[in-house]
């Protein structure tokens, strides 16, 4: 499916797919058509059979040009995809978290190029949550030249904004307050303002918390035109969901953004 964005029109749909799809492939392949992404950010893709239909159907889709932290050695592990309708340059980043598999920065050679950092946030009892989110920390504070974008699920949000009931604690408030300190805007409040809006639900108080974001730097910002989240349920709420989290989607309209230019990695 042709998306129906103008030539500088860009949409990106970012989505935590829930262990690999599973029998819910068709289901995410049919909401991902019917949003015609340009580029997908997918969080719990695996290297299993579901996930490789999943991605042959967005190559089908003409999201043709595709890299993953997904390892065949290990394909029940949670990892990511990206996936575009222009080629993708994987680059390595000093400083950069230390999760082979919930990691991923890529150059998206659109009309207007754009850097993506794709993140999957290890959860508190791993103990590797917070390194994690320090490593993404120092990257925002680095210097960014080029319009660029942080996404996925952080498994972090505001205290009070951001959850039903108590869950989040400073830690995790302060990294959403440093990161805007250090000039990335929450692309979803910052067109959405304050209004509450869950991505994911617990399962047994089914109590919601925001726990998926997208980031934007200073010189991507001025090309956000539209956000919001969507759990691609045919009621649009989170009951027959084909994920147990709510997808970001993202319209950017980078015609302001410099042609051919091809995003430089951040400088200290």
């Amino acid at each position: 499916m042709a998306p129906p964005h103008g030539p500088l029109r860009t949409r990106v749909v970012a989505w935590n797919i829930r262990a690999g799809g599973g029998y819910r492939v068709d289901a995410i392949l049919h909401r991902l058509g019917r949003w015609a992404p340009d580029v997908v950010a997918l969080s719990e893709f695996r290297a299993t059979p579901p996930s490789g239909a999943l991605a042959a159907g967005l190559a089908a889709r003409g999201l043709v040009h595709q890299v993953t932290t997904a390892s065949p050695r290990e394909p029940g592990v949670n990892a990511l995809l990206l996936a575009a309708r222009w080629p993708l340059a994987r680059r390595e980043i000093s400083g950069a978290p230390v999760e082979p598999a919930r990691w991923l920065f890529a150059w998206v050679a659109a009309p207007r190029p754009i850097a993506v950092g794709v993140m999957h946030v290890p959860n508190r009892v791993s103990g590797r949550k917070y390194p994690f989110l320090d490593a993404v920390l120092a990257l925002a504070r680095a210097r960014w030249g080029e319009p660029a974008l942080l996404v996925g699920d952080t498994n972090s949000g505001r205290i009070g904004a951001d959850e039903q009931v108590p869950a989040f604690n400073a830690r995790e408030d302060g990294w959403m307050l440093d990161l805007a300190a250090a000039g990335w805007t929450d692309a979803v409040r910052h067109r959405r303002g304050a209004v509450p809006a869950y991505t994911w639900y617990s399962p047994n108080g089914r109590n919601g918390f925001r726990i998926d974001q997208a980031f934007v730097n200073p010189a991507l910002l001025p090309a956000v035109v539209e956000t919001r989240h969507a759990w691609g349920g045919h009621a649009g709420g989170p009951r027959r969901a084909p994920s147990d989290h709510a997808a970001i989607i993202l319209d950017l309209d980078l015609a302001g953004q410099r042609a051919g230019s091809r995003p430089r990695a951040p400088r200290e």
